[in-house]
């Protein structure tokens, strides 16, 4: 019976839990994309949802409790600053799980989490390629 099975314990304390976790939401506002397993993911997809949902409040005590799972300031900018505009008109669903197969080392199910943004514009120059920071800061002056 699965009575009271709601946390997916992943084989971890609580603690290590909330911190695997919590580095994991933050890897994925940061890249957008993450590769992980299929628990993992399922695990992760609860949190990252809660997150932004509680941050679309945009108030102190919302971004309050935000900074407790989100801990680096670029992190925690990003997210407020261009990941909650783009999912403004979204009322849940902010992450997609995709599965790729299996590990090669451990058969262990792989998985893809996403975050239903738009791609991040990437510039290009006149031949198509994409311009470096370097010289995107040369060619405004």
């Amino acid at each position: 019976m699965g009575h009271r099975d709601k946390v997916n314990k992943l084989g971890r304390t609580k603690a290590h839990r909330e911190a695997m976790l919590s580095n994991m939401a933050m890897s994925l506002f940061e890249y957008r994309v993450i590769k992980t397993t299929d628990a993992k993911a399922k695990a992760l997809r609860p949190v990252v949802d809660r997150i932004i949902t509680t941050a679309k409040k945009n108030t102190l005590a919302s971004k309050r409790q935000v900074a407790r799972t989100v801990c680096q300031k670029k992190i925690f900018k990003k997210l407020f600053n261009e990941i909650l505009p783009e999912l403004a008109d979204r009322n849940s669903g902010y992450t997609r799980v995709v599965k790729l197969g299996v590990r090669r080392g451990d058969g262990a199910p792989l998985s893809v989490v996403e975050l239903l943004t738009p791609p991040p514009k990437v510039e290009t120059d006149k031949k198509g390629k994409k311009i470096k920071k370097d010289k995107k800061a040369a060619a405004n002056k």
